[in-house]
């Protein structure tokens, strides 16, 4: 990690605690959890694939920026899409990433079903079941591959999921946070790779 990007991450909790007190982005009593739960939780899919330069990625139901702007840090030269159908919370992404001088970070508020751009790769974060996300977001899946793992859907859930993704069998990989990161939150958390 630069030196810059260090400067990011650190510049993320002044940031989200000023706009917390204006809007609730993050659960108040979450505030004070807010790189364990929220920054270090959506680096977490750094760990499972490294975005090769010029990728494109969606965040569906990105809120306040997780987990499209802690991504958009460790990965400068991949282009991130943060969408929300809350207009207040895109409001904060898109100036967090400003306020720390992030380039490749575009955002919309819209819902899914509107947006008609494609991607190599969607992200999201408990945002709704995953049979339901795979049939919205298939349609913005780019086919032109650029990474290791086909383009896909990647989310961050949490809890058990056997019923959610029964229905994709072999056509789904789940790969445990606790396997990357060792505080207690992530004991229950998951990362879910659909390939489409």
């Amino acid at each position: 990690m630069t030196g810059e990007q260090a400067e990011q991450f650190d510049a993320l909790g002044e940031l989200y605690t000023d706009w917390n007190t204006k809007i609730n982005v993050i659960s108040r009593k979450d505030i004070d959890n807010l790189y364990i739960r929220h920054i270090l939780h959506s680096a977490g899919i750094a760990r499972f694939i490294y975005f090769t330069d010029g990728t494109r990625v969606m965040d569906v139901g990105a809120g306040g920026g997780f987990p499209g702007i802690p991504l958009a840090i460790l990965f400068p030269e991949v282009r991130f899409h943060l969408i929300d159908s809350i207009g207040k919370k895109i409001k904060v992404a898109q100036s967090v990433a400003d306020a720390i001088g992030l380039k490749n970070v575009t955002t919309r508020h819209c819902r899914i079903e509107e947006e008609k751009n494609t991607f190599d790769f969607v992200v999201s974060r408990a945002v709704m079941t995953l049979p339901e996300l795979v049939k919205l977001v298939r349609k913005n899946i780019g086919k032109k591959q650029r990474n290791a793992l086909p383009n896909g859907l990647i989310c961050l859930k949490g809890g058990d999921l056997r019923k959610e993704i029964s229905s994709f069998g072999r056509n789904v990989i789940t790969t445990e946070l606790s396997d990357y990161f060792d505080e207690e939150f992530f004991e229950t958390k998951k990362i879910i790779y659909v390939p489409l």
